[in-house]
């Protein structure tokens, strides 16, 4: 596997097949893993924040998921790199473990959600074993209790949609108590599933517009984290550059 250091951040220059295959190695371990993925927004966050950073660094698989990586990729590593999204790579590791008799777990959103997320997926593939599900609204002292749950239902993947950082810190603080093989953050992915957000059109999503689209469904929830944050991302890739 060939990992590059960009912007802050490790990098893995895997395919979506590549990185299927390396969550297959994975699960036979059975040891703990955290996966994650990085976009612009995710660079940002891990430049004002140390703990997120490091845990980011320290995970053994991290995937280029916003199209803002690969252009970076492009200017600063001279490399073509596959975007693998988290929630495309989401949607495989289902059908996978559909396929394979991997345990999964649900863990996030509003309980109407994540309970339609696994309707969804149970009806799409039926032979899919569901370990257990639980939405994401509790209190800092009930993670624990939570954990054991999730390791109590012998879960081999486990699906966590929070927003970041929050989902790398406690994925990272709660993967050996969980125990699960395989443990994935999915951010927003279970409301995309449900309906209850959109996904941008395929073309958007090739051009790099995911975030425009994304922008207009929230303006005044997202106009800082996507148009001061983009420029924050461009302003380094240009210094970097320059330093090259």
């Amino acid at each position: 596997m060939t990992r590059r250091f960009l912007l802050g951040s490790y990098v893995d220059v895997l395919t979506m097949q590549e990185t299927l295959m390396k969550v297959e190695a994975i699960i036979r371990v059975g040891k703990p893993v955290q996966h994650v993925v990085i976009n612009a927004s995710k660079i940002n966050l891990m430049a004002e924040n140390k703990e997120l950073a490091n845990i980011v660094n320290a995970s053994p698989l991290i995937n280029a998921d916003g199209q803002s990586i690969i252009w970076a990729m492009k200017i600063l590593a001279h490399e073509t790199q596959e975007r693998v999204t988290g929630i495309d790579l989401f949607e495989k590791l289902v059908k996978k473990s559909a396929e394979k008799g991997y345990r999964v777990y649900y863990f996030g959103a509003k309980e109407d959600v994540v309970q339609e997320v696994v309707q969804l997926h149970q009806q799409q593939y039926p032979n899919l074993k569901i370990a257990g599900y639980r939405h994401g609204y509790f209190e800092d002292e009930e993670s624990e209790e939570i954990a054991l749950d999730i390791h109590k239902s012998q879960a081999d993947i486990v699906f966590v949609a929070f927003s970041s950082p929050k989902k790398e810190q406690w994925i990272h603080a709660y993967k050996e108590k969980m125990g699960a093989p395989f443990v994935m953050g999915v951010g927003g992915s279970f409301d995309v599933i449900a309906g209850v957000t959109k996904r941008a059109p395929q073309w958007m999503q090739k051009s790099g517009l995911e975030w425009f689209y994304r922008f207009m469904q929230e303006p005044k929830r997202m106009f800082r984290r996507y148009f001061v944050g983009n420029l924050s991302f461009v302003w380094k890739v240009v210094k970097e550059r320059w330093r090259q």
